[in-house]
């Protein structure tokens, strides 16, 4: 009786420590290096000296890179793009159309630690994002999104 009691109580706890955990993916370093310096090199290819960084599913820096000759602003910028792409599970900059043309949403760049500029895009893998890059110092929001585009691209024909 007090093994079936025993047994019993251990298998509440593990549905109950089931019911209270997640399992989350993330983009490994290694993952987070090849995007970065694709998006890095990809710009370079154009003339743009740009940062990038990629930040897991949480949005917290796996890895920043910054070309030779990019602003120290970069640094930042493609920080928070990172991060508001991985926070919101979507492109930084259709989370700018949105601000624009929807006034519920036109609040969207004050929560702190957002930048609604064009070059952040999350990282997913089979649907799930598992991270996000995020590209600053190119010309343009369209130009950094093409540089962490091709980051993410080379990243998934690994």
């Amino acid at each position: 009786m007090k093994k079936s009691i025993t047994l019993l109580v251990s298998s509440l706890f593990a549905c109950s420590a089931q019911a209270i955990t997640t399992t989350e993916t993330n983009i490994t370093m290694a993952g987070a290096l090849i995007a970065a310096q694709a998006a890095v090199e990809n710009c370079a290819s154009k003339g743009y000296s740009v940062a990038a960084t990629v930040v897991d599913a949480s949005g917290d820096t796996k890895v920043t890179l910054r070309a030779d000759g990019a602003g120290p602003h970069t640094l930042d910028a493609s920080r928070r793009k990172a991060y508001t792409s991985a926070s919101a599970r979507q492109p930084t900059s259709a989370m700018l159309a949105t601000s624009q043309t929807n006034p519920t949403a036109q609040n969207l760049g004050q929560i702190d630690g957002f930048l609604l500029l064009g070059g952040g895009i999350p990282i997913r893998i089979n649907n799930v994002v598992v991270g996000a890059i995020g590209v600053g110092g190119a010309p343009g929001g369209p130009l950094d999104d093409q540089c962490a585009q091709a980051g993410i691209d080379k990243l998934l024909a690994k």
